[in-house]
This record gives structure tokens, sequence and C-alpha cells, in this order.
């Protein structure tokens, strides 16, 4: 393990931002996170699991000890119907999703650069063009902080729903994603019925096409983190039921919206760039001018510049659609995570006076 104390995170989060933590360990097995949290000198330190940053906001020096996933390695047993993939939690998401393509292994081309960690997809049930991480999903391994045991949760168990997981509620801070489980049907269907991929034919589009053309729309629409600080869509797409949709529909036809399981998904990039928020800066945050889900670090953003950017969207979606915008970002405080509600006061009330 290689440990610093007091040590920077701006390395360590695609937001770029200057931040600092009590200290920073890397992490290269299940051993490695075992010691640290029966380490009886930080047994009264908050810890955190960090794979790649490319989800987190660090609103302030946390005073604990951030791990940095380092756990590596892929396996690959065939079975008669499916290619079952073992990835450790450290892998990057981007090269595992390009490498499982170029392997012949389909299924996961429309989650192409989605940045982060393997271990962080579970938890947001991480999607993109009409294909999430429940659908491929076999099984999720964890560590228990209750005895410090690695065991199997079946994928019908994780409680997968929009960006939502059970390690975001009943397992939060009571396990580590440490490994999962993906399970690639050799009967491959190509999702092709969001955007862009409409343009192909079911009959004859590949794998490598798919992934080939969303690659090309993310790195097009998206800014570049290690260019332009930044943590992807800042927001989710909000969900809405039928009455509400129907009413703000009379009031706005052109909505963006989809019908979904739970109701009407609307666009949160549509709402943001409907209240002409692109471009509007707030300190050294900015509205992506050509995105307007993304935030970036433009001029050597705070994170109170973000916070404060980040609220000023929401009030002015809420004044105009009445539709209440939710950050998918993580916000990390000192001891624990946070958001954007219980944050707000203290910022407004601190950039006012």
């Amino acid at each position: 393990m290689q440990i610093q104390m007091n040590a920077s995170l701006r390395p360590h989060h695609t937001f770029a931002i200057e931040q600092s933590c009590e200290v920073l360990v890397e992490v290269s097995s299940v051993e490695d996170v075992q010691q640290i949290y029966q380490n009886p000198s930080w047994s009264t330190l908050p810890k955190l699991m960090l794979g790649k940053g490319s989800n987190m906001l660090f609103t302030e020096h946390f005073s604990g000890v951030v791990m940095i996933n380092r756990l590596q390695g892929i396996e690959v047993v065939e079975s008669d119907s499916a290619w079952h993939l073992h990835v450790a939690g450290g892998e990057d998401w981007p090269n595992f999703v390009k490498w499982s393509v170029e392997q012949g292994y389909a299924g996961l081309e429309n989650l192409a650069l989605i940045p982060g960690c393997v271990g962080s997809a579970p938890i947001q049930n991480i999607g993109a063009y009409g294909k999430e991480l429940k659908d491929v999903c076999e099984y999720v391994d964890v560590l228990d902080l209750d005895g410090f045991s690695v065991r199997r949760i079946a994928a019908n168990e994780c409680e997968f729903g929009y960006r939502d997981s059970i390690f975001k509620r009943q397992l939060f801070e009571k396990v580590i994603i440490i490994a999962v489980g993906i399970k690639l049907d050799k009967a491959w269907q190509a999702q092709i019925e969001y955007g862009p991929l409409r343009a192909f034919s079911a009959e004859t589009v590949t794998a490598q096409q798919i992934f080939d053309q969303v690659c090309a729309v993310r790195n097009e629409k998206l800014p570049n983190p290690a260019v332009t600080g930044n943590a992807g869509s800042f927001f989710k797409n909000p969900v809405i039921n039928q009455e509400q949709y129907q009413a703000l529909l009379a009031a706005f036809p052109d909505v963006v919206a989809f019908q979904v399981d739970e109701g009407v998904k609307l666009a949160a990039g549509w709402l943001i760039d409907q209240c002409g928020l692109k471009g509007f800066e707030q300190g050294g945050a900015q509205v992506h001018p050509n995105q307007a889900l993304v935030l970036v670090n433009k001029h050597q953003a705070t994170a109170q510049d973000v916070i404060l950017l980040a609220d000023h969207i929401r009030q002015t979606v809420w004044r105009k659609y009445a539709v209440e915008l939710e950050h998918e970002v993580r916000f990390m405080g000192a001891q624990h995570e946070t958001n954007l509600v219980e944050l707000r006061g203290s910022l407004v009330q601190g950039a006012a006076s």
C-alpha cells in the first residue's frame, strides 16, 4: 500500500478542483482494504473508496481516509448461451467496454466511454442509449464492513432503478464493491432505439459500429475532463407522473420527454437549455456552452462555485417548469456524503455576506 498524509485530491477526481484529505491510500487487494478498516490508528476516521472520481465533488477537506481503487483483473467463463465476465472493481470502465467489444463479447457497446471504475457502475446503475448495467449484471461481489467477509449479491437483489441501487440506500457505507459479474448473451440483439443509433439497421449493424458511434457522439458532445474539469452529466433526468406531464405539455408543447415504467422521464439538459443557462458562469464554474447538462471547471473553480451554480440551475428550472432537479454527482463533505439541499443554506448565506 502507498500511503500519503494530508494529500491533494485534485489528481484523483475529474472536476480537478483543489481539495485534500487526511490520508490517501492506494489499495490493490481486498486484504489492503481490510487492513485499512482494521487499523486502530484510523478506526475513528471516515473512509471512502474512490475509483476514477468521475462522479464526485469534494465540497471541503475530507477528514478521513480516501482509498484509491486499484483492484484489477478480468476472468471470462463461457457457457452454451453466454459469456460470463468477472471484473475487478478497480478496472477502468471505458477500457473494459472497449476490450469486451474487441474480444467479440457484444452487449456493452451502448455503455461506451462512461467514465469511472467497474466497481462504481452498480452504485449508479449506469446507463446510456437504452441500456443500463442492470441489463447485463449477473452479480456484485462486496466486502461486508461488519465482519469483513466477502459475499455475493445476485443482480435481482441489487434493487436497480434509474441511477439507483441498494448500494445507495440499505447498503450505503456498509459494503465495498470489489467485483462485478457481467453476463453477455451470445444471441446478441442490437439496442438502437435512441438518438443517432436509430440510423442503423438492426439486421446489419455490428456491436463495433454501435461502439464507434457512441464514442463519436460522446466525444463531440461532452468535454474531455483531462482538458476541462467536469463530472459528466451533473443532474438526473427527472421522472414525473402522467398528470404532471400533461400539465407541463399543455404549457410547453415542445418539451422533450420519454415514457418509462415509472412515469415520464424529462430531458434535464433540455430544461436547463430552455432556461437560457448554457454558458452561464458562477465564479470559475460554468454551464458548458454546448451541453447544458454538464458543469465545468472553467477558471480554477472552487467547490463553492460549483455548488452555487448547481443551486442556481435547480431554482431556475423550478421557477419555470415546477420540476425538481436532483444532482447525479455525489457531494462529499468533511465526514460524510451530503447533498445540494443540505449545503445550500450556508453557502448562499456566505456568498451574500
